[in-house]
């Protein structure tokens, strides 16, 4: 559960308490229902296209079809406004989000410091993925969310199918045509998904360029979130427990709650103050973008399997980077074992730079420094700052300085060494 989805909880139950204050407190409940202004009435909800396109840049949606029919929602900046660059061949890049995050994430900065406007800017064909089951990506051939086979995968599947779908679509698409491989950024469960990937698919190796893994998670021993250590002993192992919990949405998409969440978080709203003190009771020390925090709080929780969750947590009571446990009998099943086996990390020969910090509850050195002693190819970008945390990859006041511009400098090196092969 990142910040996000304790930012929902939390500013739900600010909400309430506002109106049971409000029951309690000497409130002229007749004035404030007669006031235009309190009465909720629902803005469209943008998506990361109207987004991007507010801010002067051509957008595109995309709607990607995986290998085992899931429908992904993909959002894509082609080329720069202020460039003009349409008709120049453009290096591309794929950014993937975070467990119950999407594409909305990357840009929540706006223009002058998000990573998908500078990579625009600095020449490049930027898309930003959408796993299934996230707000962008609850379409299926066949199956309906309602059913509970729709959400029956974990991590393991959005690296298989989504990722190689999203990669093999960019490279076959206008621009991409003449091209075979590509840049990617991953945060947090995007860096995971992209190990499971290029372990288990390594020609998919070779159609990468960089690799930027934020806050890599794969290696979960050393971690140290409370509510992961709580949880681990419970839902980490194949029991009623983690069976009962399996398999299905968590934290149920309602897009009347969401689009009520956006409207509160709206700059000319009413309850924009509610909003706002929920934002300050979870950061503080101005280190994040309080600009940005609304917006974010306006489209996460994004969706996701539970057995995403449980994945994780299997990770954490192991010790080890492996495929999801499903119980002793159909582990032998499915893998011809009675544990889960281990991804190959060896087999990643792709060019992997890891971005790491000391403040990180959910990648611990420890961790990202062990997984990185087994990767062929590796560069590794230690966090100055000692505070540097897993969410500040996405909402630090300074990533771009810290973070977006190096991580451009690494892809413009590469692109200028290898142009004229």
């Amino acid at each position: 559960m990142n910040r996000f989805t304790v930012g929902f909880l939390i500013l739900g139950a600010l909400i309430l308490g506002v109106y049971s204050a409000a029951l309690d407190g000497p409130i002229d409940f007749y004035k404030l229902y007669d006031n235009p202004e309190a009465h909720i009435s629902l803005k469209e909800k943008k998506t990361t296209a109207d987004r991007t396109a507010s801010h002067g840049y051509p957008s595109e949606h995309h709607y990607i079809e995986t290998k085992d029919g899931y429908i992904l929602g993909v959002f894509r900046i082609p080329y720069s406004h202020k460039l003009q660059n349409q008709n120049e061949k453009r290096p591309i890049v794929l950014l993937q989000h975070g467990l119950t995050s999407c594409s909305d994430a990357w840009i929540l900065q706006g223009p002058n410091d998000s990573l998908p406007y500078l990579l625009a800017d600095a020449g490049y064909d930027v898309w930003m993925g959408n796993a299934r089951g996230t707000s962008y990506s609850r379409n299926h051939t066949k199956l309906s969310t309602e059913n509970p086979l729709f959400w029956q995968f974990s991590w393991h599947e959005i690296g298989i199918y989504d990722i190689t779908a999203i990669i093999d679509y960019a490279l076959h698409t206008e621009n991409g045509q003449d091209q075979d491989a590509i840049h990617y950024v991953g945060h947090s469960q995007g860096t995971t998904v992209y190990f499971a990937l290029m372990s288990s698919m390594p020609e998919y190796n070779y159609k990468i360029k960089t690799a930027h893994m934020f806050a890599p998670v794969a290696i979960m021993k050393h971690l140290t979130n409370a509510l992961v250590v709580k949880v681990g002993p419970y839902l980490g192992h194949r029991n009623a427990y983690s069976i009962l919990f399996g398999s299905q949405e968590f934290l149920p998409h309602n897009e009347f709650v969401m689009a009520l969440f956006f409207n509160i978080c709206q700059p000319d709203f009413l309850l924009r103050p509610v909003c706002e003190n929920a934002m300050s009771s979870l950061y503080s020390g101005g280190r994040v973008n309080m600009t940005a925090m609304p917006e974010g709080m306006a489209t996460h929780p994004a969706g996701c399997s539970t057995d995403q969750m449980l994945h994780y947590l299997q990770e954490q009571q192991s010790g080890y980077f492996r495929q999801f446990d499903h119980g002793t009998k159909k582990n032998l099943e499915v893998y011809g074992s009675e544990e889960p086996p281990e991804y190959p990390v060896e087999l990643i020969n792709s060019m992997v730079h890891l971005w790491y910090a000391d403040s990180d509850n959910l990648a611990a050195v420890e961790d990202v420094e062990l997984l990185a002693s087994r990767l062929p190819n590796k560069v590794m970008h230690h966090m100055d700052d000692p505070e540097w945390n897993h969410g500040d990859f996405a909402l630090n006041n300074e990533v771009r300085k810290y973070v977006n511009e190096p991580v451009i400098a690494i892809m413009e090196k590469y692109e200028l060494e290898n142009s004229s092969t």
